[in-house]
């Protein structure tokens, strides 16, 4: 956990990183990992696993296997520092290039697998007489939505950032463009 000497009021990077380690929890991200993330992210300068440890109180290995998850999703990596022997890190700094990151990374971990479960049980379902008619149709809608909603996302990850941010910020202009939902006038 990270340290904080003034309990009664931490700065605003400590609370940053608090905060950001504990949204990590509630999204299945260990909270020393997003701890790390959040720390490498504020940092202006390159950090080493020791200079991370002693900063956010958290075990060398920790910081070392946590480190090792941060790179894996690319959302850090390592960079030389002139005179220094040792690995040193750099966080993605683009919140919305973070942000694409963490959407592909889920999306393989998460939606990918899901997606060729369902496929599997879908197959061998179609293949069962005692199945129930509904249970079938029910698979099938699930697998339907996952690689409907797996379309859209690829879509979406595909169009560029700035686009993307514009969209956005369109919010209830879209819906009251395409008169699904919006301000009512």
């Amino acid at each position: 956990m990270t340290e904080i000497t003034d309990k009664s009021d931490p700065s605003a990077k400590e609370k940053f990183i608090l905060y950001w380690g504990d949204m990590g929890g509630q999204w299945s991200v260990n909270r020393s990992v997003a701890q790390i993330h959040a720390l490498l992210f504020l940092s202006p300068e390159p950090m080493n696993a020791e200079q991370i440890s002693e900063e956010l109180g958290i075990a060398r290995s920790n910081v070392s296997n946590s480190l090792k998850e941060l790179v894996g999703w690319r959302l850090i990596q390592r960079v030389p520092v002139a005179g220094d022997r040792r690995e040193h890190f750099v966080a993605e700094t683009d919140v919305w290039e973070m942000a694409l990151l963490i959407a592909k990374g889920r999306k393989e971990r998460e939606i990918d697998p899901a997606i060729r479960a369902i496929d599997v049980c879908v197959r061998q379902a179609e293949k069962e007489k005692t199945l129930h008619p509904v249970a079938l149709e029910r698979m099938q809608e699930m697998h339907q939505f996952l690689t409907t909603a797996d379309r859209w996302s690829e879509q979406m990850l595909s169009v560029p950032k700035s686009k993307l941010a514009s969209l956005m910020k369109m919010g209830d202009k879209v819906l009251s463009l395409l008169k699904i939902g919006g301000k009512k006038g």
